[in-house]
């Protein structure tokens, strides 16, 4: 179990520092908000499975913070896409 959370720790290290390079560098766009938002879903699902220790639990405790998440994104996700 640890080798496991390990990898998901280097994996969640990747994923950051590819979202702070996009931001430090100003590649912001339509598409790669997109992939920073999906960046974003796959890093708090990891916390939630690994971390938070919900992958082995039942459905229905692991769906609150899933939901919780989907909805957050949603929600940034329209909040940059409504024109000004």
């Amino acid at each position: 179990m640890k080798r496991i959370l390990e990898i998901i720790w280097i994996i969640l290290l990747i994923l950051t520092v590819f979202a702070y390079l996009l931001g430090y560098l100003k590649y912001i766009n339509t598409f790669f908000i997109s992939i920073l938002l999906l960046s974003t879903f796959i890093k708090g699902q990891l916390i939630v499975d690994y971390f938070m220790g919900l992958k082995k639990t039942q459905l229905k405790y692991r769906i609150i913070p899933s939901l919780w998440l989907v909805i957050t994104i949603i929600l940034i996700a329209i909040v940059y896409y409504i024109p000004n």
